[in-house]
C-alpha cells in the first residue's frame, strides 16, 4: 500500500502553464472585473444579509421557481412569504438578535426557510447534523444551547434517546415539525408548521438590522480537540456564494435548476449550493439525502442542469455500472469539492458535463480557492493572502527555519495551506475560544502575523492554483466527512477492556479519503477481547463514517516525551499485514461486526473487490 505522502511530484507538464494562464485569467477579468469590484464594495460596507438578498429576490424573480421537493414547487414570492411566517412567529414568541434555534432535520424546503427565517432576525441557527447519535449528539446540544429546539419528524426517534441527557430548561421551548404524518406531534412539542401559518406574509423590520459580519448558523465541524466543534457561519459567506458562485463560476442563469442531495447543514450545500443558486434566480432541487442508484432518475426528474457534489459523490457514480445514457442528462455544470484528478476527466467526459465547478475551503476557513479559469484537476485559484509552508511529517508540524519562520515550497511541491488573517479575512472561529486559537499560527513569516492553519495538504502547482493531497494531523477525511480522532478515540477508550486507544486514517485502493483505523491496547488477553462488543459501541455512538474499519490489537503504543501519541508509523503501516505481526480485524461492507483480517480478505481490498 502507497502511503499519499510518498506520491511523486507532478510533472512540469501537470503544472498550470503560464501562457494559458495569463490568457484565461485576462478573459475572466475583462468580464468579471466590474462584478468583483461590486461585490467587494457591497462586503466592506457590512450591510447586506442573506434575508436581504432573499427579500431583493422576492420582487426581482417574484414567479421564478425558487424550490423543487417532490411535488412540491415555491416561486421566490412564495419562499420569501413563508420565510416571513416564521420570521413574525418567532418575533412573536420573544426571538431576537444573536438568540440561538436548535434545528435537527432532514433535508426539505422547511430547512431552508427557517434558517433564513431566523436570519432575517439576526438569530443563529444551531444546524445538529442528523447523523450524530448519544455521546457527540448531547455535546452538540448542549455546546449551543437553543432558546428553541426545533425537531422533524425523521429526527423525532434520534432526539428523544437523548432529550433526558440535555438538562433542558423551562424556558427553552420545543418544536416539532411533521412531514409524512408518520407519528403525531409528541408529548411536550408544539407543532410549528401549525403555529406559523396565520402569521403576516410581509417582511420583518428587523432584516435591515443584520450584517454581512454577523453570524447565521453554527455549523460542526470535527477538529482536534475531541467532539465536534461549533464553526461561526456568518452572513457574509451566504453573500459570497450569491455573488461569486452562481454568476461568475458557474454562469448560472434563472432557467438553471440546482440538484442539492447533501445534508444542507454542511456548508456545502448550504452556502455553495442554495447561495449560489439565489444569486441567479435559478431553482433548487432538493433530494432528501444522496442516493447513488436514484441520483440521475432525480437530476432527470427535475430537469436539472447542475448540481452539487463532495468528491465521494463522483466516486459513488463512477463506480456504477455504466449505462447507455449516462451521457443523456440535463447537467451543464456542477459545483463542489473534492473531486480526485485521477477520476476529474473520466467523470467529466462519461457525463456530458461541460463545467467543472470545484472549490476548496473550509467552513470556519478566512479563504478559498475557486477553478473560476477551469483548468482541470485543481481546486483553483486564490485570490487571497495564502501560503503552503514545509512540513515535518515525522513531528507532524511546519517546518521553521534558525530565526524562527516558517519556509514555502517550491512550485510542484506539497505543504501544509495556511491562509492570512489580516484585514478584512477575519477568522470568525468556533464558539470556544480555546478551540479558536488552536488553528492559528503566529510569526509565520515575520512578528506579529496570523495565519490560519486548514490541516490540509496541499500541492502548489503554479499561478496561485494548487490541487489537494490529504489531510494532516488529528482529522482525516473519509465519506465526504472530516472525521476527529479524539472524538472517535474518546469513544473507544469507554469500553471496559480498553486501556488505550488511537485513531487514524489509512488509505484504501480505490476509496477517496481516509478510512478509520483503530489500535487499540487491550487490559485483557487477545483471545477474551470481545470485538462484538466494542462494535455495538460504536455503532451506538458514531455516525456511520465515523465508525473505525481496520482495528489493530498491540501491547504497547509508543509517545513522545510530551505523552503525544506517535502515529505516523502506524499510519505508514496501515493495515498492510505483510509488515505487520498484531492482530488485525476489518469491518467488510454491509458487515457490522470485526472479522479477522486474513491474507485472502487483504488480497482482495488491495484488489479492489470490495465497495468500501
Amino acid at each position: 500500500m502507497v502511503n499519499i505522502l510518498e506520491k511523486p511530484e507532478p510533472k512540469e507538464s501537470d503544472l498550470i502553464p503560464n501562457d494559458e494562464f495569463r490568457k484565461r485569467s485576462a478573459i475572466f477579468f475583462k468580464k468579471y472585473g466590474k462584478n468583483i469590484a461590486e461585490f467587494t464594495k457591497i462586503l466592506n460596507e457590512n450591510q447586506i444579509s442573506w434575508g436581504t438578498l432573499v427579500e431583493m429576490n422576492a420582487e426581482k424573480y417574484a414567479d421564478n421557481t425558487a424550490i423543487k421537493f417532490e411535488d412540491i414547487t415555491l416561486t421566490y414570492r412564495e419562499f420569501n412569504e413563508w420565510v416571513n411566517r416564521y420570521a413574525h412567529y418567532f418575533i412573536s414568541m420573544g426571538l431576537k438578535k444573536g438568540d440561538v434555534v436548535e434545528l435537527m432535520m432532514t433535508n426539505r424546503p422547511q430547512y431552508l426557510i427557517i434558517i433564513t427565517a431566523i436570519g432575517k432576525i439576526g438569530g443563529i441557527t444551531s444546524l445538529i447534523n442528523n447523523d450524530l447519535r448519544k455521546l457527540s449528539l448531547v455535546h452538540c446540544l448542549q455546546l449551543t444551547p437553543g432558546k428553541f429546539i426545533i425537531v422533524g419528524e425523521n429526527c423525532f426517534n434520534t432526539f428523544d434517546k437523548v432529550k433526558s441527557e440535555l438538562d433542558l430548561s423551562p424556558v427553552q421551548n420545543l418544536y416539532f415539525l411533521a412531514d409524512q404524518n408518520l407519528i403525531s406531534t409528541p408529548k411536550g412539542f408544539v407543532e410549528l408548521s401549525q403555529e406559523v401559518k396565520n402569521f403576516p406574509v410581509e417582511n420583518p423590520p428587523t432584516t435591515r438590522d443584520v450584517k454581512s459580519s454577523d453570524p447565521i448558523t453554527y455549523i460542526f465541524t470535527s477538529g482536534t480537540t475531541g467532539f465536534p466543534k461549533a464553526t461561526i457561519f456568518a452572513h457574509a459567506t451566504m453573500v459570497t456564494s450569491y455573488y461569486v458562485f452562481g454568476p461568475m463560476l458557474l454562469e448560472l442563469t434563472s432557467d438553471d435548476t440546482m440538484y442539492i442531495s447533501l445534508p444542507l447543514f454542511h456548508s456545502n450545500s448550504l452556502g455553495a449550493g442554495c447561495a449560489s443558486t439565489f444569486g441567479a434566480g435559478a431553482a433548487i432541487a432538493i433530494g432528501r439525502k444522496f442516493s447513488v442508484t436514484r441520483f440521475w432518475d432525480e437530476i432527470r426528474k427535475y430537469k436539472a442542469t447542475a448540481f452539487n457534489y463532495i468528491g465521494e459523490v463522483c466516486r459513488y457514480l463512477m463506480n456504477q455500472p455504466p449505462k447507455l445514457n449516462d451521457s443523456d442528462n440535463p447537467v451543464r455544470v456542477v459545483l463542489g469539492a473534492g473531486l480526485r484528478p485521477e477520476i476529474w476527466k473520466d467523470f467529466q467526459k462519461r457525463f456530458n458535463i461541460a463545467k467543472i465547478g470545484e472549490y476548496y475551503s473550509a467552513t470556519e476557513a478566512v479563504g478559498g480557492f475557486t477553478n473560476f479559469f477551469s483548468f482541470d484537476c485543481t481546486v483553483g485559484y486564490c485570490l487571497s493572502s495564502y501560503a503552503i509552508v514545509k512540513y515535518d511529517y515525522e513531528e507532524e508540524k511546519p517546518v521553521r527555519n534558525e530565526r524562527g519562520f516558517m519556509r514555502r515550497v517550491k512550485r510542484g511541491e506539497s505543504g501544509l495551506l495556511l491562509f492570512e488573517i489580516a484585514g478584512t479575512a477575519i477568522f470568525r472561529g468556533y464558539t470556544d475560544k480555546n478551540a479558536t486559537e488552536s488553528k492559528i499560527f503566529h510569526n509565520v513569516f515575520k512578528e506579529g502575523d496570523r495565519w490560519f492553519n486548514t490541516g490540509d495538504l496541499m500541492r502548489d502547482i503554479g499561478n496561485n492554483h494548487a490541487q489537494f493531497v490529504d489531510r494532516l494531523g488529528d482529522t482525516f477525511r473519509w465519506k465526504g466527512h472530516n472525521i476527529s480522532t479524539t472524538e472517535v478515540e474518546k469513544i473507544i477508550n469507554t469500553f471496559d477492556q480498553v486501556s488505550f486507544s488511537t485513531v487514524y486514517g489509512v488509505q484504501i485502493p480505490g476509496a477517496d479519503g481516509r478510512a478509520g483505523m483503530t489500535a487499540i491496547v487491550p487490559n485483557t488477553s487477545v483471545q477474551d477481547f470481545n470485538l462484538k462488543e466494542l462494535a455495538d459501541l460504536l455503532q451506538k455512538n458514531l455516525p456511520p463514517y465515523g465508525i473505525p474499519i481496520f482495528l489493530r490489537l498491540k501491547s504497547e503504543l509508543k509517545t513522545t516525551a510530551t505523552f503525544k501519541l506517535k502515529k505516523v508509523n502506524l499510519k505508514k503501516e496501515g493495515f498492510d499485514i505483510k509488515e505487520i505481526n498484531d492482530p488485525l480485524y476489518v469491518i467488510l461492507p454491509d458487515e457490522s461486526e470485526f472479522t479477522l483480517l486474513t491474507k485472502e480478505i487483504y488480497e482482495n481490498i488491495q484488489n479492489r473487490n470490495y465497495n468500501f
